[in-house]
């Protein structure tokens, strides 16, 4: 185990000669293992400390996992601000009618399969409709798939506008 300690000490300090092997703690307190270097450098006189966290010890998330498990919480806090839920509405409101805009263009300058993709857009839209009328609750992501879905409504609808003139 020391080995291993010493392989994980950086390279300037390991670069300092030490006289003796570290000794190794291990502190039920603190819930921490540290390594204190024994013997200190010959010319600074400093002591060396590695301290190594234990699942559980209450500091910030260290795991990928854990960091997963943390973003609905950092989200939620996120969005409390009515000027974030705002702002956040406004860009899905936009998004939508740029995705409009985007497929109106691609499909209807090309000629081809433009019957097909009118299908499937009036397909998600309904579908974003029935998902989003058959919840009890609105939650901000449904709000947002709302949003989202009203731009591209009012993205397509402005475009047969522009068609038709």
């Amino acid at each position: 185990m020391s080995t291993s300690l010493l392989h994980s000490i950086p390279r300037a300090a390991a670069a300092a000669p030490f006289s003796a092997s570290p000794k190794i703690r291990v502190s039920p307190r603190h819930k921490h293992y540290s390594a204190t270097a024994a013997a200190t450098s010959v010319s600074s006189g400093t002591s060396l400390t590695l301290r190594a966290a234990l699942d559980g010890g209450g500091g910030a998330p260290r795991r990928l996992v854990d960091l997963i498990r943390a973003l609905p919480d950092l989200s939620r806090n996120y969005f409390r601000s009515p000027s974030r839920r705002a702002l956040f509405g406004g860009i899905s409101l936009l998004g939508g009618f740029y995705v409009a805009q985007t497929i109106s263009l691609s499909f209807g300058a090309l000629g081809v399969n433009d019957v097909i993709a009118a299908v499937l857009c009036v397909l998600v839209t309904e579908y974003a409709t029935k998902f989003y009328y058959s919840r009890d609750k609105v939650t901000f992501p449904l709000a947002l798939l709302n949003n989202f879905k009203m731009g591209f409504t009012y993205g397509l609808f402005i475009d047969a506008f522009k068609l038709a003139s």
